[in-house]
């Protein structure tokens, strides 16, 4: 049980620090060019593009033997 709550733990720990990195919030939030629909419109294809990188890093975790 205890393993498995340490591979939940790093699990949330890598895609959050994937969704951290790949969001440019600081160029959208201080630039007062960027409209809320241009906020939307980048934020979902960022959030697109980061979900394949987040289920190899989940499949990766619960099995190491895969990345062989």
């Amino acid at each position: 049980m205890k393993d498995r709550k340490a591979k939940a733990k790093l699990i949330i720990l890598l895609g959050v620090i994937w969704i951290i990195v790949s969001l440019p919030l600081p160029w959208i939030i201080n630039n007062p060019l960027v409209s809320e629909s241009q906020f939307f419109t980048i934020l979902g294809i960022i959030g697109i593009i980061s979900i394949p990188f987040i289920a190899l890093g989940v499949v990766w975790t619960l099995k190491p033997e895969l990345t062989t």
